[in-house]
């Protein structure tokens, strides 16, 4: 609680104006002089601090720590003083300085109300039995009421200009029974503020570090006197106070802490994503191309991924998949699988070989009980002399691609039967051939579109997609890609899973495509 203060030279009273630095102390009483005793069956004197006022030496090493934490060895783990304000440096402007950075520092002023410190308020009203009693910081220009019992909706008191926190700066829980007649409470606004204050208790709030950040203070309208029991128990709400403030900045860091760690997991999963995926896709000539990725978490790598390259023959190959899981092992088995079949593509480009070399590679890596599969489709595009596309594809365990028709039509090409990548011991996969002519559209698509759920709860499905195209009659790659964009937009939060989508078309204008020369 710290050090004794001085007492007035008359009366014995310790003056509670000398608490801060720049107060002048009224001279001192003789060294030693007890306090004067209280009127039989009154109790101690209500307008001396708690130290003062409980007179045997050992009830008073006993309180002068109240509402600390104490370890083993009887040692204080809040500060090695007390609780009481630290010594100032000299410099009431520095002083003050500090105190209001450490007010600021704990994020408390003109927040909501919060439970646990409106049940320390009505707690010190009832242990007092008085009608109010407020948690009160003190800021540069008011004291703002982090929690107000009785106060019929006043939530903070004006402080006069350069008043600073002199006013209200306690070493120890005191008490003044008659705060109108009181010199010591002459400045105090909270006295003033029109509430009919006459009796005033206050018990300071103290950071572990000595910085003073307000008072908790029971008022009542009556002049009465407070006992040193109260007063003590007055000082553990006010720690109580204190360590929840404690908690309240621990889980504030915690927060802020978990949301630079949060941003930075998505900044990396964005990088990881962008490797995972071709920057930019080809130019093929006498085709249009457009792709899309629409992650359904920031934070988290998805196992999306497709790809169109060309092949050593003039045609073009590419490839969109699904790898199963999240995350760093799905980003390590994406990249394995979007290379394997770069690289089968490039030694044989039959599109049901390029699956099945996929197959043998992924159940080469990923043996025992934990294997790892996706599901793909992989593609060839041959320009023809009239400028269509032959295109012939192969499936396994995906979706169908779409073929957008120049009437409006929509049409599945259809890959049923073809079996999951990776994970049976003999899979099976289907091929399929069809004809891109001008002004038609090939879509693939993953399943985080498919499975979405619309805000009745049902699932979108092939055929909510194939209805929403065929609605949308989108014309090209682009607006293709923007039919389905419309669409994700449209289902919001019933998107769970990563799209990705590939949009391949043949322009309606376009002159025929030459062919390419072997090399």
């Amino acid at each position: 609680m710290g050090s004794r203060r001085p007492a007035d030279a008359e009366t014995g009273v310790p003056d509670a104006r000398t608490r801060r630095p720049g107060r002048r102390p009224q001279a001192p009483g003789p060294a030693g002089e007890p306090p004067e005793p209280a009127a039989p069956g009154t109790g101690p004197r209500t307008d001396t601090p708690l130290a003062d006022a409980v007179a045997p030496p050992v009830a008073a090493d006993r309180h002068a720590t109240a509402g600390a934490r104490h370890r083993a060895d009887g040692t204080d783990s809040r500060r090695a003083d007390g609780d009481a304000p630290a010594a100032g440096t000299g410099d009431p402007r520095a002083d003050e300085d500090r105190r209001l950075a450490a007010v600021r520092r704990y994020q408390i002023l003109d927040t909501p109300p919060e439970g646990a410190f409106d049940r320390v308020a009505a707690l010190a009203a009832r242990l007092f039995d008085a009608p109010m009693a407020t948690v009160a910081i003190v800021d540069t220009d008011r004291v703002w009421f982090k929690a107000g019992h009785g106060l019929g909706g006043v939530t903070q008191v004006g402080l006069a200009p350069d008043a600073g926190a002199s006013a209200f700066v306690y070493d120890t829980p005191s008490a003044v029974a008659d705060a109108h007649l009181d010199p010591r409470t002459a400045d105090n606004p909270i006295v003033h503020a029109g509430l009919g204050v006459r009796f005033y208790a206050a018990a300071p709030i103290v950071t572990p570090h000595g910085e003073y950040l307000g008072n908790l203070n029971v008022l009542d309208t009556r002049r009465r006197e407070a006992t040193a029991e109260q007063l003590a128990a007055l000082q553990d709400l006010a720690a109580l106070v204190a360590d929840q403030l404690e908690l309240r900045l621990s889980a504030i860091r915690t927060v802020a802490d978990e949301r630079r760690m949060r941003t930075g997991a998505e900044r990396l999963a964005r990088t990881l994503q962008r490797t995972l995926l071709p920057p930019a896709l080809p130019e093929v000539p006498g085709l249009s191309t457009a792709a899309a990725y629409h992650t359904a978490a920031d934070n988290e790598v998805g196992g999306d991924f497709y790809d169109l390259f060309p092949l050593n023959d003039g045609r073009w190959a590419f490839f969109l998949g699904d790898v199963c899981g999240k995350g760093a092992d799905a980003a390590a088995l994406t990249s394995l699988t979007r290379y394997t079949l770069r690289a089968a593509a490039i030694h044989d480009p039959d599109p049901c070989l390029a699956l099945s070399t996929l197959d043998t590679v992924l159940k080469g890596e990923y043996q025992g009980d934990d294997p790892r599969y996706c599901t793909a489709v992989f593609g060839v595009l041959k320009p023809e002399d009239d400028g269509t596309f032959t295109v012939t594809v192969a499936g396994g365990g995906h979706p169908p691609a779409l073929a957008l028709r120049a009437d409006g039509t929509v049409e599945p090409v259809s890959t049923l039967g073809g079996q999951l990548v990776g994970m049976l011991p003999e899979p099976r996969f289907v091929r399929n051939t069809t004809r891109l002519a001008r002004g038609e559209t090939l879509l693939l698509y993953t399943d985080g579109l498919t499975e979405a759920c619309r805000p009745d709860g049902s699932m979108l499905g092939e055929h909510g997609l194939t209805a929403h195209l065929t609605t949308a009659r989108p014309r090209g790659a682009d607006q293709a890609l923007a039919a389905v964009d419309r669409l994700l937009g449209e289902l919001g939060d019933g998107v769970t899973d990563d799209t990705a989508l590939l949009s391949l078309s043949v322009p309606t204008d376009h002159p025929a495509p030459r062919a390419q020369e072997n090399r």
